[in-house]
């Protein structure tokens, strides 16, 4: 799913949301995807509009959310809790959608794995999957 490609990724959001509003059986993926997407109704006029969605630019300095960021940010968080990986991911998340919202643990979580991707960007290196966890298992 991952590209490199800003509008060819952009555009998978957009087609698994058209395809799901006209009824139209989808791929693995984009049930994914979707699932994603209809726990954001915020998100929904954007991925309508593909032009828009598409050419827009959200600024961190103008403290905007990147939607398409934010929802590939929860896709990765599924991921690692559906393989455990990096090891204890999952128990995390058992342990804080426990309190009652699935949906709040993976944007807890996402302020862990945030923090970890943007040093890893910033000193060219992997992600320190320690650290990561040290981070989750603070959350509890």
């Amino acid at each position: 799913m991952y590209s490199a490609d800003r509008d060819a990724y952009r555009r998978q959001f957009v087609t698994a949301f058209q395809r799901h509003r006209a009824g139209a059986p989808l791929a693995p993926l984009e049930r994914q995807l979707v699932a994603v997407i209809l726990e954001h109704p915020e998100y929904h006029d954007l991925l309508a509009d593909p032009e828009r969605a598409l050419g827009a630019n959200f600024p961190v300095e103008a403290g905007q959310t990147n939607p398409f960021l934010h929802m590939a940010m929860h896709l990765t968080i599924r991921e690692q809790v559906a393989t455990d990986r990096p090891a204890g991911v999952a128990e995390v998340f058992r342990r804080l959608a426990a309190r009652g919202d699935p949906l709040a643990a993976e944007h807890a979580m996402m302020e862990c794995l945030g923090r970890v991707l943007w040093a890893a960007q910033r000193g060219n290196t992997l992600p320190d999957e320690g650290e990561y966890l040290d981070c989750l298992r603070k959350l509890l």
